[in-house]
């Protein structure tokens, strides 16, 4: 009890929004919520493009910005090609499989407007309303 006290004084701080309503909100918290809900400078159409057309190698991750997903992407298509000219075929497959799943749930999460860039902001599809 004596904690969650403590928690309500350190972390939410009131403040009136209109003339007797008490609203609680958490510093900080929002604003960073807020900035997550603008979109991104990204264009849309040219982000479910390479999503759709190169999603394996990984090219729409680095014109989003996601650097970090994008070196595994390409690792991993290159990984394929290396296993199967190594004479590994069922390997090759396995790491192109997981590859193309990736590739799948992302270009969908792009479709949507679920994906967000490098920058943690919505890559929007036209007409996309944000909360």
């Amino acid at each position: 009890m004596l904690a969650w006290r403590f928690w309500r004084q350190i972390c939410v701080t009131p403040s009136f929004a209109a003339a007797d309503a008490l609203v609680y909100s958490r510093p900080g918290v929002d604003n960073w919520l807020n900035l997550l809900e603008t979109p991104s400078d990204k264009s849309y159409a040219i982000a479910v493009s390479l999503s759709a057309v190169f999603g394996v190698v990984g090219i729409q991750h680095f014109y989003l910005g996601r650097w970090f997903e994008a070196i595994v992407d390409l690792g991993l298509a290159i990984l394929t090609v290396t296993l199967f000219l190594l004479g590994e075929p069922m390997w090759a497959l396995l790491v192109g499989a997981i590859d193309a799943i990736h590739t799948f749930i992302v270009t969908i999460m792009l479709l949507t407007g679920s994906f967000r860039d490098g920058s943690g902001k919505l890559v929007c599809y036209p007409g996309q309303r944000l909360k």
